[in-house]
């Protein structure tokens, strides 16, 4: 049994921009402000173009490796076993598991579930609806991202529209030079607001003409997530000026209000709500992929790697990733590693580009269609001084702490290997 090449063009960009925008775009205004005022465009402009030089090598990598897994299986690719289990295992559990949990979390705070009985049966609701949609059928899953990709995105598309009437251009003017270390630090911070959309490609090996698709794909929805990140924050900065810093826990709720008055407010909340509710919903169908294709590499148990017989989809996979999200959202551990999340990222980053430099340097030849990047190993290379400079900001504490997952997965892979041998 096989799986199903079902996903576009389309339904790719929309899966990453459903992924990417989530919590993080209702907050992010003032968080970059504090770094640099009226030049906060400057932030995203900068993380834009490292993004870009990551997500690059994504579609070189992805048109050519095109089998279920995305950065997972483009690193396992080219640097084998050990290296593809450390991905895999990082890229499910550190950038999946844990954030869904603190996500769904997040979720149940906005809509005021505080008691426990009922935030165990709203993480029920939500996490098996998603479990029993995706199992379904890849095609329902994708229909459903794209769905709320729509919904999600309307109140932010009329607060951009609406929100110029009331954009004073006095806001937007410059006053001061900002400098490179606050540029920097915001730039950071905006990196990690960008990061996520390369889950969409877990789905590789459920994608129609991947050669083409995965390229395209990516680069348009990463392009649209620009677009909106930055008029976003124009609006939020032309509409209340310095008085932004005032509204750090719902600052587009603060410009709606200006805009359309307390409709707007009310109306921006429930965006975040669903707009969460949608970065969910994509995570369930990239992750548990993930999983699934580490399952065929013998990693897993192999009931991970089984397809449903009638709809052709890793519903094991999906199952216990949905149940592990569970878990985790309702003990609440998710706190105490949720800082393994953006380092894992990050490695996995720099991975995926170390595996486009090596391909470069050991396949002479690559198969006829497959996207290839411009200009030699420039793009490349400046990926990875970008991604070298992410990590050397981190802190020591998350340093310590992906450096005892990392242990404690390699103690894991040995284990397994000397059992299999047995």
């Amino acid at each position: 049994m096989q799986l199903k090449r079902e996903i576009g063009i389309i339904g790719l960009a929309a899966n990453m921009v459903n992924i990417i925008i989530g919590a993080g775009i209702f907050i992010l205004p003032p968080l970059v402000a504090a770094y640099l005022g009226e030049a906060s465009i400057l932030a995203y402009v900068v993380c834009g173009f490292l993004m870009f030089s990551i997500i690059l090598c994504f579609a070189e990598i992805g048109s050519q490796v095109t089998t279920s897994g995305g950065s997972f299986a483009y690193i396992h690719a080219a640097f084998g076993d050990y290296a593809g289990f450390l991905a895999n295992t990082l890229f499910w559990f550190g950038t999946g598991v844990l954030m869904n949990a603190a996500v769904i979390n997040a979720m149940a705070d906005m809509l005021k579930i505080q008691d426990f009985a009922y935030r165990i049966l709203f993480f029920l609701v939500i996490l098996g609806s998603f479990a029993f949609i995706n199992i379904r059928g890849v095609k329902q899953g994708n229909r459903l991202v794209i769905f709320n990709t729509f919904v999600k995105l309307i109140p932010l598309f009329l607060l951009i529209i609406f929100g110029w009437i009331s954009v004073s251009t006095e806001n937007l003017e410059w006053k001061t030079s900002p400098s490179i270390e606050n540029i920097g630090g915001a730039s950071l911070l905006l990196f990690f607001a960008f990061g996520g959309g390369e889950a969409a490609l877990s789905v590789s090996g459920e994608i129609k003409n991947p050669k083409r698709t995965i390229p395209i794909g990516i680069l348009l929805g990463l392009s649209l997530v620009l677009v909106f990140y930055i008029l976003i924050q124009i609006i939020s900065q032309g509409v209340l000026g310095n008085d932004l810093m005032n509204h750090k826990n719902a600052p587009l709720a603060a410009v709606a209000n200006q805009v359309f008055g307390n409709f707007g407010s009310i109306l921006i909340i429930a965006g975040g709500v669903y707009s969460i509710f949608g970065s969910l919903s994509g995570s369930v169908l990239s992750y548990p992929r993930v999983i699934f294709a580490g399952a065929e590499n013998n990693w897993f148990p192999r009931f991970l790697s089984k397809i449903h017989p009638r709809f052709a989809t890793p519903f094991w996979a999906i199952i216990v990733f949905v149940v592990l999200d569970f878990v985790f959202a309702v003990s609440g551990e998710f706190k105490r590693l949720a800082i393994i999340s953006s380092a894992s990222l990050l490695l996995i980053y720099l991975g995926v580009v170390l595996a486009v430099i090596k391909f470069r340097l050991t396949k002479k030849e690559i198969e006829k269609g497959s996207f290839r990047l411009p200009f030699g190993l420039t793009i490349p290379i400046i990926a990875v001084i970008s991604i070298s400079w992410f990590l050397s900001n981190l802190a020591q504490n998350e340093w310590i702490g992906i450096s005892v997952f990392l242990l404690v997965l390699s103690a894991i892979y040995v284990i397994m290997r000397k059992l299999g041998k047995k």
